[in-house]
């Protein structure tokens, strides 16, 4: 375990915002976080449990303490003809996991290769991309409780898991800190390939299995997303947003042309970024933030950038939409005041 006061994060998020921890813990193991909340050290602080920082902004230094575990291994725990099961700790990146997976032929999570972030925050953020969530392979994710200092092991129905949330980020918002995630992968592949151009991006690549679509992902997503390492970002800052049949049937009538995809009962995925780019916002820049060139979902630093220059950002952009749509634009990353 390692304590810092002062402490800067801005190596530790993606937007690469300059702001501070009055306290920064960095956990190795569940026995020394157990050890941690034994002595009542968060007593009377605010706490924040932080993994790779791949959906937070820091709009102002942190006043309390930053909890970081960085619990590290992957390991096969049960496997049958069909399945294999594996534990990942929470510290390991994510990508990592997924190469790990594809090149030893298991399947489930190889449409969600190049997302940013660590095993641990992919439950909490149920992540998904290409047709693909993270929930339709989690068996079950462990945790300590914070305020009985105890591990507890909670399973998929119990998590809350929905669009990019769960109750890690709802009610359960700084009660647990994850600590590992177990994975029910597939030994004979169900390949998903419906999402809009993946099919034809694999196909280019030559035959059909987990290694192709793996490519085919990360080249899309390169071609389409703006790398953290090179410009500070969080990928996606806003959620798709869902309506039902009524409200989509009077915007058509008003937008045609308004990309729209059927969720199930009379429910409607609206495409974000499209609208934020018909509001005009698409490659705008406001001071050292903008909207992405490219990917109008994704806001990015363009050097230098507070926090809060990018949040009103975003709240610019989220006015322009609602003006125009009448539909209010949820954040999909963190805002940390």
């Amino acid at each position: 375990m390692e304590t810092r006061t002062v402490f800067s994060l801005s190596a530790y998020n993606t937007f690469h915002v300059e702001a501070a921890a009055d306290r920064y813990v960095r956990f190795g193991s569940a026995e020394e976080i157990i050890d941690f909340l034994g002595r009542n050290e968060l007593d009377g602080h605010r706490r924040l449990v932080l993994g790779a920082g791949s959906n937070l902004l820091f709009v102002d230094d942190f006043d309390g303490i930053v909890l970081h575990p960085l619990l590290k291994g992957i390991d096969v725990i049960e496997a049958d003809r069909r399945h294999i099961w594996i534990r990942a700790l929470a510290g390991e990146n994510w990508d990592d996991l997924v190469a790990y997976a594809v090149s030893n032929g298991w399947a489930g999570i190889e449409n969600l290769s190049l997302i940013p972030g660590s095993v641990g925050a992919s439950a909490v953020q149920n992540i998904g991309a290409y047709g693909t969530e993270v929930k339709g392979v989690i068996d079950r994710v462990e945790a300590i409780s914070i305020e009985s200092r105890k591990k507890v092991t909670l399973l998929p129905g119990a998590c809350g898991f929905g669009y990019r949330t769960s109750h890690f980020k709802g009610r359960w918002a700084g009660a647990f800190i994850v600590t590992a995630v177990v994975f029910k992968l597939d030994r004979q592949p169900a390949f998903v390939l419906d999402y809009p151009g993946v099919k034809a991006a694999v196909q280019d690549l030559g035959s059909i299995n987990l290694q192709t679509i793996r490519q085919a992902i990360i080249s899309i997503r390169q071609e389409k997303l703006p790398d953290p390492a090179q410009v500070g970002n969080a990928g996606s800052f806003f959620k798709n947003p869902v309506i039902e049949g009524n409200t989509l049937t009077r915007l058509c009538q008003r937008f045609p042309a308004l990309p729209h995809y059927p969720q199930g009962s009379d429910q409607f995925k609206l495409a974000a970024g499209w609208m934020i780019e018909q509001c005009g916002w698409k490659g705008k820049r406001v001071g050292k933030a903008a909207v992405h060139h490219q990917q109008a979902l994704v806001l990015v630093n363009l050097g230098g950038a507070t926090g809060r220059e990018i949040l009103e950002l975003s709240e610019q952009v989220s006015e322009a939409v609602h003006e125009r749509f009448g539909i209010e634009l949820e954040r999909e990353v963190l805002v940390v005041p």
